[in-house]
């Protein structure tokens, strides 16, 4: 959602996937594995390497490289090299229709991935996740969600925002008004209407409309969100707010909600991890820094990580 692209990860020059498919099998046949190889290899190379290096592997050896790090690896490490193996649309599908499928929607995941991304990417995970469960995700969600929060997704999912439109001072004062008289203005709140505008405008133009909406109410979106808003429906128009304003701090605070408390939120900090660390991982490290006054690295290495697990989070995290 942001313009600042920071990548942890950018891939390797002289890159050769024939030799590293070998380098991976030789790591994985025979007695034992060898995981420092496996992290050492997948860690540093970009994901169209990583594809790659799977196509080279099936072509030379006749195998699904995916499924023998899947019989060789275990336990969260196994969650964070699979995450990294697979094509990043790909991975995020799974992990929406894993958050809906069975008893019970993990909503914060819908919002982490739906509210977060720009319109090219939802678009080529809407095209994906039929391709892959034959369904499209749009059913999927309105099967498991309602209300306000069901209308606001099923926005970002259809394609609503406008990213051609450019930017419109003019425009922006009036749909600060709009949502300042949709909310704080009056009694009760018109959650239609911030769908409507958050789910439309552009990023860019958002900003614009947030900056206004200050000179208006004298609050920032986020208060007037906070105070108006509850449930799913403000989580979710808060992590659009916040991350047209500031995406790496969002990631950081999610990051730092998933290590908080009692055991660690695995499947977020994989989550999280894997798929910015080609985008914008290195802000997130130091928005992480400036909020909490402590260093990603160390609270993901003394937190509930170990072993091969932590040592694969940490490399993803690029140097220090």
């Amino acid at each position: 959602m942001s313009p600042i692209r920071e990548p942890t990860v950018v891939g390797i020059a002289n890159f050769n996937a024939a030799e590293d498919a070998a380098t991976l099998r030789g790591a994985m046949k025979g007695f034992g594995t060898d995981e420092q190889t496996i992290i050492d290899i997948l860690t540093s190379r970009s994901n169209v390497q990583r594809q790659a290096i799977s196509q080279a592997f099936t072509h030379e050896y006749g195998r699904d490289i995916i499924e023998d790090l899947k019989s060789e690896l275990g336990g969260h490490f196994e969650d964070v090299i699979i995450a990294l193996m697979l094509p990043p649309a790909e991975y995020l599908c799974r992990e929406l229709n894993n958050c809906m499928e069975g008893l019970g929607t993990d909503e914060q995941v819908l919002v982490e991935i739906l509210c977060t991304r720009t319109k090219p990417e939802i678009a080529e995970i809407v095209d994906t996740y039929e391709r892959l469960y034959n369904r499209p995700l749009a059913e999927h969600m309105c099967s498991e969600t309602s209300g306000d929060f069901r209308r606001l997704l099923t926005l970002i999912v259809t394609g609503a925002r406008d990213e051609e439109a450019g930017v419109d001072g003019a425009r922006a004062v009036e749909a600060a008004q709009q949502l300042y008289d949709a909310g704080e203005a009056k009694w009760g709140t018109d959650e239609e209407i911030f769908n409507k505008i958050l789910a439309h405008e552009s990023f860019a133009q958002l900003r614009l409309i947030f900056e206004e909406y200050k000179n208006i109410s004298g609050r920032t979106i986020e208060q007037a969100i906070k105070a108006e808003i509850d449930g799913e429906l403000k989580d979710a128009l808060s992590a659009i707010v916040e991350c047209v304003e500031n995406a790496p701090a969002w990631f950081a605070q999610r990051l730092r909600a998933s290590m908080q408390g009692a055991g660690t939120d695995d499947k977020v900090l994989v989550r999280v991890v894997a798929t910015r660390a080609e985008l914008d991982l290195g802000a997130v490290k130091r928005e992480y820094e400036r909020l909490y006054d402590k260093t990603l690295e160390s609270d993901i290495s003394q937190g509930e990580t170990s072993g091969d697990y932590k040592r694969a989070l940490v490399a993803l995290l690029g140097p220090a």
